[in-house]
């Protein structure tokens, strides 16, 4: 466990943190720092390794020492959220944890009281941020996974297995992280993206996702003589919104259920952008909502007159699971794997969207399997130690089941 901390504390070091709603890719170019070291991590190891040097993306095989034809893939993206500082992190080990409060900087506290996942972790090895910045366990947990699988393979040459691809990838966090991914160049034949939460979490369904922009046309005339011809564009958003069914809402949703969520809202009385994000994991009732989001529009501009309200639609991903299922041995076998570790495995949907998703799209059927980390993208992160292990063995486990395939 030792060199998998040392894996994971080396990059958690170097600030990756991706930048959203910016033209260029990656959308930092800070990512190349971590993308860079990595390949010439696996070039040290004697990996074949290459580097798409103008968008980040690294590729390795370790070849086959079976007669396997089957070439499994593992995946996983360096970037970090920018929901909270990613630059400085300061790891705190908690050795032994003992169910209390772990003390952070500027008296924070991660506490079980407030984070009850805690309790379940007594008597480990708790790895969080300081509550400056986030951890970075999201995702570098898998990087340093996926770089402990390869270093123990190329260490121990008995260790029957098939070909195996690596990929590490830029911009997950901005939902860009496969835009520019060559699928053929990667050339497995199925993957896992190892970017989950907590302990056995297995995942191979996900949200069907929109994204909304809404430019309300106003008309600004000084109030004191507005009566008549105001139009106000504000007001207009508003009442968008209050058509909208008010329980189909993230605050209000959980497993299964879809939403519409307002993410932003800028304006005045002459204009007013309006973005919406539409989730739902089933595709009939995902096309549903954005028909009714639709008609709302088309009703606005009945009443306040044509043009009044533009709206742009567009699908941004969808669910993985149809493209997963014709190759659900994956799933199988990330149950068997994780039995083999003594991990109980838990499938649920993701209340998101993954690489994995639009990888599956693209030929590559890929369900997403956990680190083991908690409280992502924010200040409170943490991550078992004994978990992330765990997360090394299914992998390892994987890398046998596949051997014979």
């Amino acid at each position: 466990m030792n060199k998998l901390l040392q894996n994971f504390l080396r990059y958690v070091a170097i600030d990756t943190e991706s930048v959203p709603d910016v033209e260029q890719y990656p959308s930092s170019h800070k990512q190349f720092d971590l993308l860079t070291l990595l390949r010439d991590e696996l070039v040290a190891l004697g990996i074949q390794t290459e580097m798409d040097e103008q968008n980040g993306y690294v590729y390795a095989t370790i070849p086959a020492n079976t007669p396997s034809t089957y070439k499994l893939g593992f995946i996983a993206h360096v970037d970090t959220s920018s929901a909270v500082s990613g630059a400085n992190v300061k790891p705190i080990i908690t050795s032994n944890y003992d169910g209390k409060d772990i003390s952070l900087a500027e008296g924070r506290v991660l506490s079980p009281s407030e984070f009850a996942s805690l309790n379940a972790h007594v008597g480990k090895t708790i790895i969080s941020s300081d509550g400056t910045t986030l951890l970075g366990a999201d995702d570098k947990a898998g990087v340093a996974v996926i770089m402990r699988l390869a270093e123990t393979l190329v260490a121990n040459p008995q260790i029957p297995h098939g070909e195996i691809k690596i990929a590490f990838t830029p911009d997950e966090e901005v939902g860009r992280g496969t835009d520019f991914f060559d699928v053929a160049r990667f050339g497995a034949d199925g993957a896992y993206t190892i970017d989950g939460g907590g302990l056995g979490e297995l995942e191979y369904e996900n949200f069907n996702a929109a994204g909304v922009k809404v430019v309300v046309h106003g008309k600004s005339v000084h109030p004191g003589s507005a009566k008549g011809l105001m139009v106000n564009a504000v007001l207009i958003a508003m009442e968008l919104q209050s058509l909208l069914p008010a329980f189909d809402n993230p605050m209000y949703t959980e497993g299964y259920e879809g939403f519409f969520h307002l993410t932003d809202i800028n304006g005045d009385c002459e204009q007013a952008v309006v973005q919406y994000i539409i989730r739902d994991h089933d595709r009939a009732k995902f096309e549903a909502k954005k028909v009714l989001f639709q008609q709302i529009v088309d009703f606005l501009n009945t009443k306040h007159g044509a043009g009044t309200v533009d709206v742009k639609i567009v699908d941004s991903y969808y669910n993985m699971k149809e493209k997963v299922a014709p190759h659900i041995h994956l799933v199988d076998n990330a149950k068997l794997a994780m039995e083999r570790a003594g991990v109980t495995p838990h499938v649920c949907p993701i209340r998101g969207g993954t690489d994995g998703a639009r990888l599956s799209y693209e030929g590559l059927p890929c369900p997403n399997l956990f680190t083991g980390g908690y409280n992502f993208h924010g200040r409170y992160e943490y991550i078992p130690l004994e978990d992330m292990y765990k997360a090394y063995e299914v992998a390892l486990n994987l890398v046998d089941i596949y051997k014979d395939r």
